[in-house]
């Protein structure tokens, strides 16, 4: 839901003239994008797959938004220094400044705002777009990727909370992950508060200790004790900040021994109650750990906050999100609760290859399988039956390929057949001056023949 990253860059039209030594230079394509070759792409469906269905049997719909915006979508929430974070440009000749999209949140409260009286609400929505970071590319980030938006906008509470916890982890599950892969880490921005206040920091200064503890993990000792003391916390303060950040407890501890154990009043972590219930109820405790050490950097969450993780902690977040009740309004829409997540596929693809889920991938394995071969064996009949009878299956609902090839030698076009993984392979020999064709059972090995008529209920049959 949010981005990062280097300079940005300005875009021209210009012509462009190819020297000769063009043509020995290798063109590869732009550091932290990738290249899309059937295999990769059959993966990435496979992904947005799980994605799709997930949101819709949630009850989901499904939007988009330009792949760039104005700039300024993005200055009114972040500031103008994520200016040097994205991909900015101004047209030639034109005043405006745009910006490739890094986040699609801005885009969402922006589509919101501009329909929000004539939309039923709750409005519920996702979106499968692509993202663009300037940032040095590094594991589990890229410049581009893309990723699952899925919101929920016009109620609150942990009803809410839960329907959209629930629907990421219902995508995790169809990709084959379970609890013993992945958890979610929750806590609630209302909960850290109240400790940080407890603590000694002032209302002006816990933005600045949710910046802290969002980034505990990345500053040095050192560099902790000096910003924890800019914030007014003493020796014994700083103590029970650091134990605050590092504790994490199944969610089926209840928020008193979540107090206990960070020795703070139950009053402090109420607000995690109804949300441990809700998904309690659901039966989905078991994917869940409370984490006060998640707070999510960006100014505009106001709420419960949680991130998915590999469960070892091996890798970077494969999404983030929560709740975001005043940022509507900010883009001049009405005050209406909202929460939501976003799930880049970089990360995620890194768990589902360690966790042995996309094997032969880079074998096609996920490619879709046709249905049916068409094979000739080179008769000028079967070349122009072989056309017929593509188009009409074709036609009929089936995914048929067929050889360039014309021989008489089967074998080896059997073996295309097979690299192709079809289902069966429907040879067009000499049989076929009698209206007969051999379908070949391309996983089990059987054979028989049929009459050409009959190819079309035999391949809906099975065979």
């Amino acid at each position: 839901m949010d981005g990062g990253g280097n300079a940005g860059h300005q875009f021209r039209a210009a012509s462009i003239t190819l020297s000769p030594m063009a043509s020995t230079h290798k063109l590869q394509s732009p550091k932290g994008t990738r290249d899309w070759f059937p295999a990769e792409m059959a993966v990435r469906r496979h992904v947005e797959a799980a994605w799709r269905s997930a949101s819709i049997d949630c009850g989901f719909d499904e939007i988009d938004g330009p792949t760039f915006e104005h700039l300024e979508l993005y200055t009114i929430k972040s500031g103008q220094g994520i200016v040097n974070e994205l991909f900015s440009f101004t047209r030639a000749g034109g005043e405006d400044t745009y910006a490739l999209r890094p986040e699609f949140t801005p885009t969402l409260a922006r589509m919101v705002a501009a329909r929000a009286a004539q939309l039923p609400q709750p409005i519920k929505w996702f979106c499968l777009p692509s993202m663009f970071r300037a940032e040095r590319p590094q594991r589990g980030r890229l410049r581009e990727f893309q990723q699952w938006n899925v919101d929920l906008i016009g109620t609150g509470g942990a009803e809410a909370d839960a329907d959209v916890i629930a629907t990421a982890l219902l995508a995790l599950e169809r990709l084959g992950l379970t609890p013993r892969d992945v958890q979610v880490r929750i806590s609630h921005r209302d909960a850290v508060g109240n400790i940080l206040r407890r603590l000694g920091v002032v209302d002006e200064k816990v933005a600045a200790a949710f910046e802290l503890l969002d980034r505990r993990d990345r500053v040095d000792a050192a560099e902790f004790v000096k910003r924890a003391t800019e914030l007014g916390l003493d020796d014994a303060a700083r103590t029970q900040f650091d134990r605050v950040a590092k504790t994490t407890l199944p969610m089926t501890t209840d928020v008193a021994e979540l107090a206990e154990a960070v020795d703070v009043p139950v009053a402090d972590v109420e607000p995690l109650a109804p949300l441990r219930e809700r998904l309690g109820a659901m039966g989905l405790a078991e994917w869940c750990r409370w984490d006060l050490g998640i707070v999510r950097g960006l100014a505009y969450y106001t709420g419960m906050v949680f991130e998915i993780h590999e469960a070892s902690g091996a890798e970077r977040a494969v999404a983030g999100g929560g709740r975001y009740d005043t940022l509507i309004e900010l883009f001049g829409g009405p005050k209406m609760p909202a929460c939501g997540f976003g799930m880049g596929d970089v990360v995620l693809s890194l768990v589902l290859v360690d966790r042995g889920l996309l094997k032969g991938a880079e074998t096609g394995e996920f490619l879709p399988r046709p249905d049916v071969f068409l094979v000739s064996a080179g008769s000028e009949l079967a070349e122009r039956t072989l056309l017929k009878t593509e188009s009409e299956l074709r036609r009929k609902g089936f995914h048929v390929r067929r050889s360039y090839k014309a021989t008489k030698n089967v074998g080896k076009l059997l073996g295309d057949a097979a690299k192709m993984r079809a289902r069966f392979a429907a040879i067009l020999d000499d049989k076929l001056a009698d209206g007969v064709v051999t379908l070949k059972d391309l996983d089990g090995g059987a054979q028989h023949e049929l009459r050409l008529e009959d190819l079309a209920s035999a391949l809906r049959g099975g065979g």
